[in-house]
């Protein structure tokens, strides 16, 4: 009977010597408590603890991946539309981490559903579209000025997906339509208003210079020539006024 009782003792006294030892990795580490009031964090490595005197609680120094649901928003041009987003996120600080909030991961989520809706709620549909960078960065300084209470670094922000009904769809591609045939008009009118300018430069050449006016009709004959269809009469003033410009005689009316 006493030797069952003993071993029974040596049982528990081993249990308890092995139990005082605890080994963490490099990115772990242990929020202890004596007698349930916070002492020191401890780790990596190997570390001795009380049993019954000290409890210790691991973290996880890892950034975590937070992949946010789907959220119903209503942008600020009341267009409905759902939102979803990736959080990268880490604990920076395991004594935060676990006194000052019940559950971090728990609590990160709801805030960053929360924290999305919020801030997209306050964009157009073509900020959501267009300006995702500086969306992702306006919602990554919210959680992290939040989370820094419960010793959370909120690393990044990535808005994954917007995805809007049929409806807004089919109006989204008219306006993309109406957007380009604008610019097209655009571009026509510009290249009009281009080609008008000089002509009237043109026109100011040839003013200055008869015979260079002379030239043109001239070289306007030659490129309607080239159809044998086309007859085509000389004006006598037209010699006369040439050969006058280049220096010679016109010939005298009889």
């Amino acid at each position: 009977m006493i030797e069952y009782f003993i071993i029974a003792i040596a049982i528990i006294v081993i249990s308890l010597l092995m139990s005082m030892f605890r080994i963490l990795r490099e990115y772990e580490r242990a929020v202890v408590f004596m007698l349930g009031r916070f002492q020191v964090v401890k780790g990596p490595g190997l570390i001795i603890l009380i049993p019954f005197i000290q409890q210790m609680v691991r973290m996880d120094l890892r950034t975590i991946v937070l992949d946010v649901p789907s959220q119903d928003v209503i942008s600020r041009d009341n267009v409905s539309v759902k939102v979803n987003a990736v959080l990268y996120f880490r604990v920076m600080d395991p004594q935060k981490a676990v006194i000052n909030v019940e559950n971090y991961y728990a609590a990160t989520s709801q805030l960053a559903q929360t924290t999305l809706r919020s801030v997209l709620g306050k964009h157009e549909l073509d900020d959501m579209l267009a300006s995702r960078d500086q969306l992702n960065e306006d919602i990554q300084e919210i959680l992290d000025s939040q989370t820094d209470a419960w010793g959370i670094k909120v690393a990044n922000v990535e808005i994954k997906h917007v995805d809007l009904d049929e409806s807004m769809v089919r109006v989204i591609a008219r306006q993309a339509e109406a957007e380009r045939s604008r610019r097209a008009k655009v571009i026509h009118a510009t290249g009009e208003q281009e080609a008008s300018e000089r002509l009237l430069e043109a026109a100011t050449t040839l003013a200055k210079r008869p015979e260079a006016l002379q030239l043109r009709y001239l070289q306007t004959l030659t490129e309607i020539s080239s159809d044998k269809t086309n007859t085509i009469v000389f004006p006598i003033d037209l010699i006369n006024n040439l050969k006058g410009a280049l220096g010679g005689e016109a010939p005298k009316d009889k």
